[in-house]
């Protein structure tokens, strides 16, 4: 009788095992899909960041060249298009073309109020992670 519930026994857990195996693999496969997900996140992060720290190496160096070019206004629109020959205007041109080469529909603009220079620089991030299509950043200096 002994021998018969063991026999049962056996017989009894066939299966069992599979289906332990076949949990694991959906608990492995739910980790890795969150690990997807962690990874998709990060690149676009990273990918934003780029961004900003190219508009900020941008805007820097249009202020380098204004403070070269202390007598000159460089004052200019967001959408404007500088033209001329000027040391000025070859500045601007020069530095309109970077933003636009380095930054997905890239602009920028130069205010004066006194003594003070506001450089504001826009992209084009939808592909960042906020979902916010148009990023800017705005620095502001003494001349």
């Amino acid at each position: 009788m002994i021998t018969n519930n063991i026999r049962n026994a056996k017989y009894n857990n066939k299966g069992f095992t599979l289906l332990e195996v076949m949990i694991a693999v959906f608990i492995l496969a739910v980790g890795l899909l969150g690990l997807a997900n962690l990874q998709v996140l990060s690149l676009k992060n990273n990918h934003s960041a780029q961004y900003r720290t190219s508009a900020t190496v941008i805007a820097y160096d249009i202020i380098d060249r204004m403070r070269l070019n202390r007598t000159a206004d460089y004052s200019i629109a967001i959408t404007a298009t500088p033209s001329g020959s000027t040391l000025k205007d070859t500045d601007l041109i020069a530095w309109k073309t970077v933003l636009s080469n380095e930054l997905p529909a890239g602009d920028g603009s130069v205010t004066f109020s006194g003594d003070t220079v506001t450089v504001v620089v826009q992209w084009d991030d939808s592909r960042g992670s906020d979902g916010n299509t148009t990023q800017s950043f705005t620095v502001s200096t003494e001349r």
